[in-house]
């Protein structure tokens, strides 16, 4: 792709995420607002299932998928022994292929006595007996080896579910021995699986020969300090930029993985001192990180607001989708569908509310139908079912036009350590749609919304507070839309503004002029 001198001269960005771009609104921003700004950039995300690299655009952006491999380290922790259950098979294909060639001796056994049988029946008795004499080892062996094979595969299944437990003892242990004696660098035992994103990102970062590497969340944080470890070996300098989305300490671990938090926190640690500049998404989170890693700088905080200077007249309309007349109140909500979002709430609540309905503009449906069918099920069993309505994604900047057709916003997140810290993009999607906001008591949000008084604020998982909440907005939103009116609000809440911290965020390390 050819680039304007303009472009080139203030630098290279590589911006790395661990997912496929396409559902992260922040890092398109982010990649489409730098390149705007000057800067090249390069966006290297995931693509699974494949061993091809996918290339397009955003805006002035290259966006770079790479493979992720053969998992490499997942396997190899996969097939390690353990002594809790000393006869299990190690992971991977090793069950299988015993299961398989004890099977295939099986069959090919009760060939060969049928052959055996066939010749009795044709007068071959000496001949007959014979075979039978010969296959004695190999009868005498499958007697052994079936069942020696099922107890070592049923040992197999105890060891998986002994080690997806976090209650089991050895786990427990084994976390412990491995952060207190190896500390930070616990990790690489833990959860060796960190170490295949080094080997999908490592090559293609030091390919690219970048001034900046921009590392989002506390997945990429190792991938890019060690990148600019071998940078310097080389006689080369490249600033690291940290985007720290969450509080990796109130991160739900995957299920059955009960090394993987212990890991990812100790993973951060090691690596967050290696950063030249630190940016988060909240005030308080920003503090938090501070004090967890002893930064002498306080992170810079870019929120996740939406980009207004775009032009929206693709977006569709949300009563003409949903076939609702301009009378019929609406409480809409963007984002993902998941059990700590609170949704269960609001849909409890809609026999307190008549004639209201509920619009879930969810991210990728697809990836979160079963959470979608509890929904749908629950507002069936409630007699709501009419007033609810599931809608797919939509693109970033379709969203807030989106929303303005609806009359309030719910945000009803359930109390954890993320969504206590977090000032989610939702908040300033629904502030540009000009829509009063329910939000439950979790602390950022409802700091926000009581300062500024627009919207009401509900005990979060009380459904009884929820529908009082939404009858005092719906029935008075004009009171609430009036706290967008503080001069320069707004205006902070946009992408444009943010985009521009970032960029001074970048000139600063580098030492590059902030443009204009």
């Amino acid at each position: 792709m050819q680039r304007s001198s303009h472009q080139s001269s203030r630098g290279h960005v590589v911006m790395l995420v661990r997912n496929g771009v396409e559902s992260d609104s922040r890092v398109q921003k982010q990649a489409e607002s730098a390149a705007a700004a000057g800067w090249r950039v390069t966006l290297v995300g995931l693509k699974l299932y494949t061993s091809k690299v996918s290339r397009w655009n955003i805006g002035d952006a290259e966006v770079r998928l790479v493979p992720l491999g053969d998992n490499a380290f997942v396997h190899r922790a996969r097939r390690r022994r353990s002594a809790r259950r000393m006869l299990a098979y190690p992971g991977g294909p090793t069950t299988a292929y015993r299961k398989g060639v004890v099977e295939y001796r099986r069959q090919v056994l009760l060939a060969r006595l049928g052959q055996l049988a066939v010749a009795r029946r044709s007068g071959a008795v000496w001949r007959a007996r014979a075979g039978h004499l010969a296959l004695c080892p190999s009868r005498i062996a499958l007697k052994v080896l079936r069942p020696w094979v099922r107890l070592r595969e049923e040992e197999r299944h105890r060891l998986e579910v002994a080690r997806a437990s976090e209650k089991a003892l050895l786990t427990r242990f084994h976390v412990w021995f491995r952060t207190t004696f190896w500390g930070d660098r616990s990790w690489r035992y833990l959860d060796p699986a960190i170490l295949d994103l080094e080997l999908a990102f490592g090559p293609v970062i030091d390919k690219l020969r970048p001034d900046i590497i921009h590392a989002n969340d506390f997945h990429t944080i190792g991938v890019g300090a060690r990148a600019k470890m071998r940078a310097a070996l080389r006689g080369r300098s490249i600033k690291l930029v940290w985007d720290a989305h969450e509080l990796v300490s109130g991160v739900v671990a995957p299920p059955g993985r009960p090394r993987w938090l212990a890991a990812q926190i100790a993973h951060e640690r090691e690596f967050a001192p290696y950063a030249d500049a630190v940016i988060t998404v909240s005030p308080m989170l920003a503090d938090l990180l501070q004090a967890n890693h002893r930064l002498t700088t306080r992170p810079t905080v870019v929120l996740n607001a939406p980009k207004v200077s775009v032009d929206t007249d693709d977006a569709p309309d949300l009563r003409s989708l949903c076939g609702l007349d301009d009378t019929t109140p609406v409480l809409a909500y963007s984002g993902a569908i998941a059990r700590q979002r609170g949704l269960h709430v609001a849909i409890d609540a809609l026999p307190q509310l008549p004639g209201v309905h509920l619009v879930l503009l969810s991210l990728a449906p697809d990836r979160t139908r079963a959470a979608a069918d509890a929904l749908e099920a629950q507002a069936a069993a409630l007699g709501v079912a009419d007033r609810l309505h599931l809608l797919p994604y939509l693109p970033h900047h379709q969203v807030v036009p989106f929303l303005s057709g609806a009359n309030a916003a719910i945000s009803p997140l359930e109390h954890t350590p993320n969504h206590e810290v977090a000032l989610t993009n939702k908040s300033f999607e629904y502030a540009h749609a000009g829509l009063p906001q329910v939000v439950s008591d979790v602390r950022s949000a409802a700091d926000m919304v009581r300062a500024t008084g627009i919207g009401e604020v509900f005990r979060a998982g009380d459904v009884d507070d929820f529908a009082r909440a939404a009858r005092a907005v719906l029935e008075d939103p004009a009171r609430y839309r009036a706290g967008y009116d503080k001069p320069g609000l707004l205006d902070e809440w946009t992408w444009e503004r943010q985009s521009a911290i970032l960029d001074a965020v970048y000139g600063g390390v580098l030492e590059v002029a902030p443009t204009a």
